[in-house]
């Protein structure tokens, strides 16, 4: 391996610290977890973490970087819009703990309510865009459609509603699915 190819070990540490970050935000929330336990999961000093990331704001600002992976709606038969979301979200939500411990620092931290706004600001409104509806309608329609899955995260990955958690992922699919197609689709109301 050459220099340039090898693995550089502050590499190595800022993904240990990352890793641990999301775990401990997503076990913890933001106001319980702590740099100290963030350090000794990722197995370095607490010291390490302030240098690569100086407060534990930045740290979460920096773990919490999210890709939902929305797909080109406009390759998706227009009848199957909704379920399809619902899907993919499901599958984010239940790939890794980082977008429940984004919800769950978004009740209480601003910093952390502010990155999930981005978030659907970012991925969710250009991916609806692409549907060619006009911009004021598109912002509206893309946040109802993430009233519904954030809720929808809220309950069954951070409240865990039994009934919630009970649900098959079919049947939330079912649930959920045409009320993301009537936000998608539907007449807008005037």
């Amino acid at each position: 391996m050459t220099e340039a190819t090898r693995p550089r070990r502050s590499d190595a540490t800022r993904a240990a610290i990352l890793d641990a970050a999301r775990e401990r935000f997503a076990a913890d929330g933001y106001e319980r977890a702590t740099i100290r336990a963030i350090a000794a999961d990722a197995q370095i000093d607490p010291a390490m973490v302030m240098r690569y990331y100086g407060n534990k704001e930045k740290l979460f600002a920096a773990a919490a970087e999210f890709n939902l992976r929305l797909p080109d709606l406009t390759a998706i038969p227009r009848t199957r819009l909704g379920r399809t979301v619902v899907g993919v979200f499901l599958d984010r939500w239940e790939a890794d703990e980082t977008l429940t411990a984004l919800l769950r620092a978004a009740i209480t931290n601003p910093t952390a309510a502010e990155r999930m706004r981005d978030i659907f600001a970012t991925q969710v409104g250009p991916a609806i865009a692409r549907l060619g509806l006009p911009p004021a309608e598109t912002r509206q329609r893309a946040g109802l459609v993430g009233t519904q899955l954030l809720g929808l995260g809220l309950g069954r990955y951070v409240l865990k509603l039994p009934p919630v958690v009970a649900l098959s992922r079919a049947e939330i699919v079912a649930w959920l699915g045409p009320t993301i197609q009537r936000y998608l689709t539907g007449a807008a109301l005037r």
